[in-house]
């Protein structure tokens, strides 16, 4: 139940900002958090496996930082945040004047902790745990931050996204080059420093690029 995730949520998570979006309050894993050393049995055990919602990665903060300095790429537009995890990308947009957002996670805890995320930052959310990948959706802008971490994925989300970027839709990926995406034919908007993979302490860094599809109107 909802209410028995959010509980082991707020149980197994500490409220801190990410480095690169300290203006946004986010329920994460940190080094004082048993599960940072839990192992995945031993998270399952604790009812919670898996749990890659509960990061802040590098390309989620980079969205998030470019959609907080440049509001007008959100402003008074619907947002969808694709493989949303905590929801930092749909919690910035509403911070920057979105219309709306809509966080969109196929895991239930992901969907739980964007909730309790975007209540920590009294901003309203939509969320669901749809799989929208070759969906046309009622959106102006997608976020994909560090969706591409896998071949056969990587094939299938850039396969829509592109769809969507040639009806006109907005889509910027964050991506910490993991090595799955090509980037020909992509506008690069912005590079950062970011936090890897759950470091909160800035010490181990990576160049993370913030990249916009080709839109064919």
């Amino acid at each position: 139940m909802a209410s028995d995730r959010a509980a082991l949520i707020r149980e197994q998570t500490n409220v801190v900002a990410a480095p690169l979006v300290p203006e946004l309050s986010l329920h994460l894993i940190t080094e004082s958090c048993p599960l940072w050393r839990a192992s995945e049995a031993e998270a399952e055990a604790l009812g919670l496996p898996l749990p890659y919602w509960a990061f802040c990665w590098p390309g989620g903060q980079a969205l998030a930082r470019v959609v907080l300095d440049s509001s007008k790429l959100v402003r008074h537009k619907r947002v969808l945040d694709f493989g949303s995890g905590g929801a930092v990308e749909a919690l910035a947009a509403m911070r920057a004047g979105a219309a709306s957002a809509l966080a969109a996670d196929i895991d239930p805890f992901a969907q739980t902790a964007a909730e309790l995320n975007a209540k920590l930052n009294a901003v309203a959310l939509e969320t669901t745990t749809e799989d929208l990948i070759g969906r046309a959706g009622e959106w102006d802008v997608i976020f994909a931050g560090d969706v591409l971490y896998e071949r056969a994925l990587t094939a299938k989300v850039m396969v829509w996204l592109r769809a969507e970027a040639a009806r006109g839709v907005e889509v910027l990926l964050g991506d910490p080059n993991r090595g799955w995406l090509d980037a020909s034919g992509l506008e690069l908007l912005a590079s950062y420093m970011a936090a890897f993979d759950g470091d909160l302490s800035s010490r181990a860094l990576k160049e993370t690029r913030v990249w916009r599809l080709a839109r064919v109107l």
